[in-house]
C-alpha cells in the first residue's frame, strides 16, 4: 500500500518513514504542504499521514483542499496540538483519525492499518477467496490449512488484486503501490512478484490480461 507521509520535522519523519517501510508500506515523504499537494494531484495513495503544522501550506488547509476536491483517501492527522477544539477541527475538516504527538510508532501503524481496512470495506474479518484465507490485520495468508510466507511486496500485489476483484490492474498501478519516489523500479519486477504468488498460492489465482496487466476474478 502506498502512503503519503507529510511531516516537516526530520527527526520525527525519519523514524516514522522507516517504521512504515518496515511494516510493509510504500512511503512517499513530503516535507511541506505545497509538496504534498503536488503529490496528491499526480499520484494515487491508499492513505495520507498528515502533520498539521506544516510550512508553505498548512496541514489543515491541505486537508480542506483535498476534501473540497472530492478525494476520499483516508487521512490520519498527526499534530502537537492536543486540545479538544483542535481534534474536533481536524475531524470536521475531513480527517478520519487523529493522533497527538508524541505518539508510539506501533500505535501509528495499527491506526494506519485500521483506516485501510475501513476504507476497503473490511473490519478485522479475514478475506476468503477460494481456498485462501487472508488476514489483513495479521498480514498472514493460508492456503487450506497451510500458512504461506509472503514478502512485503508480494503481499502488496496480492492485496491490490484481491481488493479490486474483477478489475484488471495495470503494471503501472501495481508498481505505484510498491515503489516510492526514491526507489528504482526494475523492468520485470511485477512479473516476478506475480510469478512468485502463483507458485505459492496457485497457478490459477492471478490471470494475465493481455496488454493491460493482471486480475483476480471476482469471487
Amino acid at each position: 500500500m502506498r502512503v503519503l507521509f507529510v511531516e516537516d520535522d526530520d527527526l520525527i519523519g525519519c523514524g516514522v518513514e522507516a517504521g512504515l517501510r518496515q511494516a510493509g508500506f510504500t512511503v512517499d515523504w513530503a516535507r511541506d504542504g505545497h509538496e504534498a499537494g503536488l503529490a496528491l494531484t499526480t499520484t494515487t495513495y491508499a492513505l495520507v499521514v498528515l502533520d498539521l503544522g506544516l510550512p508553505r501550506v498548512s496541514g489543515m488547509d491541505l486537508l480542506k483542499r483535498l476534501r473540497d476536491a472530492g478525494k476520499d483517501v483516508p487521512v490520519l492527522v498527526l499534530t502537537a496540538r492536543g486540545t479538544v477544539l483542535d481534534r474536533v477541527g481536524g475531524l470536521e475538516a475531513g480527517a478520519d483519525d487523529y493522533l497527538g504527538k508524541p505518539f508510539d510508532l506501533t500505535e501509528l501503524i495499527a491506526r494506519c492499518r485500521a483506516l485501510l481496512r475501513r476504507a476497503q470495506g473490511r473490519s478485522v474479518e479475514p478475506i476468503r477467496y477460494q481456498d485462501l484465507t487472508v488476514n489483513p490485520a495479521a498480514q498472514t495468508v493460508d492456503v487450506g490449512d497451510t500458512r504461506v510466507s509472503l514478502t512485503s511486496r508480494e503481499w502488496a500485489v496480492l492485496m491490490q488484486l484481491l481488493t479490486h476483484q474483477g478489475i484488471p490492474q495495470s503494471r503501472s498501478s501495481l508498481e505505484e503501490s510498491l515503489y516510492g519516489w526514491q526507489q528504482e523500479i526494475e523492468s520485470n519486477t511485477i512479473e516476478v512478484h506475480v510469478s512468485n504468488l502463483r507458485k505459492k498460492l496457485g497457478a490459477r489465482l492471478i490471470r494475465t490480461v493481455r496488454n493491460i496487466g493482471y486480475v483476480v476474478e471476482k469471487a
